[in-house]
């Protein structure tokens, strides 16, 4: 058990900073399962490769997987001076986020519910040693 106060033991937790280059799509119009496909080819790879993988990959969400990259590449080059041959997707991975809800008319007077997913798109890069 953790000693102190809960708000002392939060501020603690959250004091440490995450300093490595990320980009981060917020209310993207892919569902997380179609996304992750995208991102599960790409973790861990260089980022020429994991470019070169998104830009010939025919789903939606790899164009904009393709963004995110190039945008935390160059986050990477110009706030933390990085070299853009050393970098790798540290991390990437999609959260859900919220669900937009429609209405489709049906035979007989019933509506059916169609539900147009959301996610939250982030990807981290690093640089290797």
């Amino acid at each position: 058990m953790a000693k102190g106060h809960r708000s002392q033991i939060k501020r603690e937790r959250n004091a440490v900073k995450d300093t490595r280059p990320s980009a981060k799509l917020s209310y993207a119009r892919v569902s997380v399962q179609k996304a992750c496909f995208v991102l599960d080819a790409i973790r861990g790879k260089d980022l020429n490769t994991a470019l070169g993988i998104v830009t010939y990959n025919p789903r939606y969400a790899s164009s904009l997987v393709k963004k995110l990259l190039e945008s935390a590449a160059a986050n990477a080059e110009n706030n933390n001076n990085m070299d853009r041959d050393n970098l790798y997707v540290a991390a990437c991975y999609a959260d859900k986020g919220p669900t937009m809800k429609r209405v489709q008319p049906r035979a007989q007077g019933r509506a059916y519910r169609i539900e147009k997913r959301t996610s939250h798109i982030t990807v981290v890069l690093d640089e290797r040693k």
